[in-house]
């Protein structure tokens, strides 16, 4: 049997549970961020390469025109190997590195891709855009020091690529090191006042370093600049609930959820808003919504319990509700069983 009364330690757990409905799984990784000195490209000299006949270097150049000529044919596959023959004729030819880089990205091969562009930089330290592919493709495929070590060297070849500062700023955060995203956030800004990419990604750094304020002002920017997109409007609404601003969250989070009604996230941070304005019956209603639309969201099934917990405080400990909230607070477990305080309330009220 489910208790009838409940303990002013499980009301304060209850409480404190439902304060982190929303925070818990936003705060940032205790991972040491990477240091940013260490992204600084280091380019050895080009080699010397070995004593080249004139006629070697000319058969290179032929295939490299015969290369491009079938890859404007779409003739990728032997337009690689054209590229292979010249570059075993000539292994310090950066051109033919450069248009394979853009041959196999065009393939979507995109470590093959990172290599030769990596190698056609290593031959040409001053090209800008082998350094900018390089820094794209190696985004792509997540290997976030290598691109921004090579989006670091675009920028300094180009200090005015747009483009180039934001890849940088983008790769920085996901290395958590923080006051480089901002730098050249920053500069992608002032570079190009009128985009909105530059915006939210100061929002969420500002986010990070719990200035909310800046982080809303930032948000809001973009909404002006981008229009109403649902995707800013929820990180808008994330930082309103974390400066305490729930009923601003709410208004704003129900217009999102009506431009994109399958946003799961839009509807868990709305049930938050709902709880902490006590609309428990709408909260409710909400998180149920968030998991309809994504079963697997542990943080809504997690509210979801508490809100029918807190009904049943409201309900002189209805026995029902608190079997509801055991079994979203079990489904939630089973997703992320890292919970202990969930762990806990849940072998409460199971006894």
């Amino acid at each position: 049997m489910l208790r009838n009364s409940i303990s002013m330690m499980s009301y304060a757990i209850i409480i404190i549970l439902s304060g982190i409905v929303f925070f818990s799984g936003c705060d940032q990784s205790q991972q040491t961020p990477t240091d940013p000195n260490m992204l600084v490209a280091e380019y050895p000299e080009d080699p010397k390469a070995a004593a080249l006949t004139e006629e070697s270097q000319e058969q290179a150049v032929s295939m490299y025109v015969d290369a491009m000529m079938l890859n404007d044919l779409n003739e990728r596959e032997q337009a690689i190997r054209k590229l292979n023959l010249a570059l075993e004729l000539d292994p310090t030819f950066s051109l033919a590195y450069s248009l394979k880089g853009d041959i196999l990205q065009g393939m979507e091969k995109y470590e093959d891709s990172a290599n030769a562009y990596e190698q056609a930089t290593l031959h040409d330290p001053w090209s800008f855009k082998d350094f900018f592919n390089l820094g794209k493709v190696c985004q792509i495929i997540k290997q976030w020091t290598r691109a921004a070590k090579a989006y670091v060297s675009a920028c300094n070849l180009d200090p005015q690529h747009y483009p180039a500062h934001l890849g940088a700023a983008r790769c920085y955060y996901e290395l958590e090191a923080y006051d480089s995203s901002l730098t050249y956030a920053e500069k992608a800004k002032a570079l190009d006042p009128n985009q909105a990419d530059p915006e939210l990604l100061l929002g969420d750094l500002f986010e990070v370093q719990k200035d909310h304020m800046q982080a809303i002002d930032a948000y809001r920017r973009a909404l002006e600049l981008e229009g109403n997109n649902p995707s800013v409007m929820i990180s808008l609404g994330r930082a309103y609930l974390r400066s305490g601003r729930y009923s601003s969250a709410k208004e704003l989070l129900t217009d999102a959820i009506s431009m994109d009604p399958e946003n799961s996230l839009a509807y868990q941070y709305l049930g938050f808003a709902q709880l902490k304005l006590k609309e428990t019956t709408e909260a409710i209603e909400s998180y149920r919504q968030a998991v309809e639309v994504d079963e697997n969201d542990w943080m809504a099934h997690k509210g979801l319990g508490v809100a029918y917990m807190l009904m049943s405080m409201k309900n002189q400990s209805d026995e029902q509700l608190q079997a509801l909230a055991v079994e979203q607070w079990s489904i939630s477990l089973q997703i992320k069983p890292q919970q202990p305080k969930l762990s806990q309330l849940i072998k409460q009220y199971s006894n």
